[in-house]
């Protein structure tokens, strides 16, 4: 079986490919974070605050998927087995059972604005090594950022 190999040195590699795998890792417990809570989301802005979960959701399957295929692009393999992910996360669970639309609202919110934190990280770290792979990360800041202000508007 032959490897991917890619014109990026082995530091420039090693860099980009940590901070795509912290961001796989980032965006796959995200989409289940979310859609924990679009499940679970009771009251009176139930429906808006519904399907704006959706829309985490799918941005962030969507990033995660793009996110590991540069990885592999670059040589690097990506981890987004379950256990990886219990693994790594950073976010907190929530509690089992309905949860009022004004208490979603502040958790996505919180919890975007963390990954939006550790993502920007990434951002800056990739900007010298691989600016393609920041490119990419600059999409996804862009795109969750806009969730965070829309979720934030919803107080």
């Amino acid at each position: 079986m032959s490897a991917i190999r890619s014109p990026l040195s082995d530091e420039a590699r090693s860099v980009t490919g940590e901070a795509l795998q912290g961001a796989l890792v980032d965006l796959i417990d995200l989409s289940l974070f979310a859609k924990q809570l679009h499940w679970n989301v009771i009251g009176r802005n139930f429906r808006s605050v519904h399907r704006q979960l959706d829309e985490v959701v799918e941005l962030s399957r969507r990033f995660a998927d793009a996110v590991a295929e540069r990885a592999v692009a670059i040589g690097v393999n990506p981890d987004g087995q379950s256990s990886t992910i219990a693994r790594g996360t950073h976010l907190h669970g929530v509690e089992v059972g309905y949860l009022a639309d004004e208490k979603v609202v502040r958790l996505i919110t919180d919890v975007l604005a963390e990954v939006i934190t550790r993502t920007r990280t990434r951002m800056d770290a990739t900007e010298q090594p691989d600016p393609v792979t920041q490119d990419l990360i600059i999409d996804v800041v862009r795109e969750l950022e806009e969730q965070h202000w829309m979720f934030q508007a919803m107080v």
